[in-house]
C-alpha cells in the first residue's frame, strides 16, 4: 500500500469531518442544477361513450315494432354474457437521451460563493484546528476572483486542497545531511509525543540508506524509553549508548559525541526526556544539554527536531514557540495524524512559523514515517482521491 493511500485511509476522521462539513455548507443554500427527467403526462380520463351515429343510407333498415297482425310472436332476446372491454396497456416511457443520462449523473448541487458561505467555511477550518488567522487567510485566497460563482462541494475541496498545498510547499523539506561528522541531531518534545519511536524509525531509514548512525538514549529517567531504543537499534544494527537510570543526560550527550567521533559515524541522534513546555526547570535542563554539546562542537546540534503529537491540536503552537526559544528548533516531525480529526494544525504551524516539516507519521511501522509531501497531505485532509 502506498503511503498516500495509507495516509488518506488513516486520516479518515479528518477528511470525513471536512467532507461532511462541506456537504452541509453547500446543501444549506444549494441550487440543484441536475437535469430532471420530463414528468410523465397525466393519465387522461376514459372517454365517455358517444352517441351512435346515424346509419349510412345503404345500411340495413332497423326492424319495425311488431304489428298486431303478425302471426309469430317476437322471439325472446337471448342473454349475452357481460364481457369487460380490454384495458389498454400504457405505452412504455421514453428513455432519456444519452446527454440527459450523462448530465443527471455528473452534475452536483451548487451554491454561490458568498460571504455567508465563506463564514461557514472559516468555522469549519477553525474546527479542524487550522487556527483563526490561517483559516481567514485560506478562505480569502479561495474566494479571490471567484465571489458569486456557483460552486459544488467537489469544487470547494479542490480549491481548499490547492490552497493548503500552497501554504505547505515552502516547508516541505527533508532532514538536511551535512558533510560534518558526526552530524548531531537532537530530538525534543513533550511527554508521549513519539520522540523515541521517531528516532528509531529515522535511524533505521538512514542506516538503510547507507549512513552510519549512533543513538544516545538521553531519556535517563525512563527505562522504557531506553529499552525501546535498544529494540530499534537491534533491528537496524545501530549502536545505542545508555547511562545508568537517573544519570545526567548532558553528560551522556557529551560522551556520545566522543564515541560517534571516534567511530567516524555520519549521524548521532540524541533522545531527550519528554518535558512540558510550561515547566521552566525541565526546559532549563534541555538548554544545559545544548550548552554541553557546544563545548564539543560549537555548531552542534546541527539539527534540533521537535516531535509533535497531532492530537494536541492548537497546543502544538505553544510547544513550537517555547521549544524554539530554548533549543533553537530547526525542523518538525508530526506524529499520530491517524488519531485525530484535526489535521489542520499542521497547516497552522506552517503558516505561523515556517519551520521545515521533515516527516509525518500515521502509524507504528517503520514505513509509517515518511518525508512530508504537501500535495498528498492536502488531498488526504480534504478527502480527495
Amino acid at each position: 500500500m502506498s503511503f498516500f493511500k495509507k495516509l488518506k485511509d488513516r486520516m479518515l476522521r479528518s477528511s470525513s469531518k471536512i467532507d461532511e462539513g462541506l456537504d452541509a455548507i453547500i446543501e444549506k443554500r444549494a441550487v440543484d442544477v441536475a437535469l430532471e427527467p420530463d414528468p410523465q403526462p397525466e393519465a387522461m380520463p376514459d372517454p365517455q361513450p358517444e352517441a351512435m351515429p346515424e346509419p349510412e343510407p345503404d345500411a340495413a333498415p332497423r326492424p319495425l315494432a311488431p304489428q298486431s297482425h303478425d302471426l309469430a310472436p317476437a322471439p325472446k332476446p337471448v342473454p349475452v354474457p357481460s364481457v369487460s372491454p380490454p384495458v389498454a396497456e400504457p405505452a412504455p416511457a421514453a428513455k432519456p437521451g444519452f446527454l440527459g443520462r450523462l448530465v443527471s449523473r455528473t452534475v452536483e448541487p451548487r451554491r454561490a460563493l458568498d460571504d455567508e458561505m465563506l463564514e461557514s467555511l472559516e468555522d469549519l477550518l477553525i474546527a479542524a484546528d487550522m487556527g483563526v488567522d490561517t483559516a481567514l487567510r485560506v478562505t480569502a485566497n479561495m474566494a479571490e476572483g471567484r465571489h458569486g460563482r456557483m460552486m459544488s462541494a467537489t469544487d470547494i475541496k479542490g480549491l481548499l486542497a490547492a490552497e493548503i498545498a500552497r501554504v505547505m510547499e515552502p516547508v516541505a523539506r527533508p532532514l538536511p545531511i551535512y558533510p560534518k561528522k558526526p552530524q548531531v541531531v537532537l530530538v525534543v518534545g513533550v511527554n508521549g509525543s513519539g520522540k523515541t519511536t521517531t528516532i528509531g524509525k529515522l535511524a533505521s531509514q538512514f542506516k538503510a540508506a547507507g549512513k552510519t548512525v549512533v543513538i544516545a538514549a538521553g531519556d535517563t529517567f525512563r527505562a522504557a524509553a531506553v529499552e525501546q531504543l535498544q529494540v530499534w537499534g537491534q533491528r537496524a544494527g545501530v549502536p545505542v549508548l545508555t547511562a545508568p537510570e537517573g544519570s545526567d543526560p548532558a553528560a551522556l550527550a557529551f560522551d556520545a559525541m566522543t564515541r560517534a567521533e571516534a567511530d567516524g559515524a555520519d549521524l548521532l541522534m540524541i533522545d531527550t526526556a519528554g518535558r512540558l513546555q510550561n515547566r521552566a526547570d525541565l526546559m532549563e535542563e534541555l538548554a544545559k544539554i545544548v550548552r554541553v554539546i557546544r563545548k564539543k562542537d560549537p555548531d552542534a546540534p546541527h539539527n534540533t527536531i521537535l516531535v509533535l503529537d497531532a492530537t494536541t491540536g492548537q497546543n502544538a503552537l505553544s510547544q513550537v514557540k517555547t521549544f524554539q526559544e530554548m533549543a533553537n528548533v530547526s525542523g518538525l516531525v508530526m506524529t499520530k495524524l491517524d488519531g485525530t480529526a484535526k489535521g489542520g494544525v499542521l497547516v497552522a504551524l506552517a503558516d505561523k512559523f515556517g519551520l521545515p516539516i521533515h516527516a509525518i507519521g500515521v502509524g507504528e511501522q517503520i514505513d509509517d514515517l515518511q518525508p512530508f509531501d504537501p500535495e498528498d497531505f492536502a488531498r488526504a485532509v480534504v478527502g480527495l482521491d
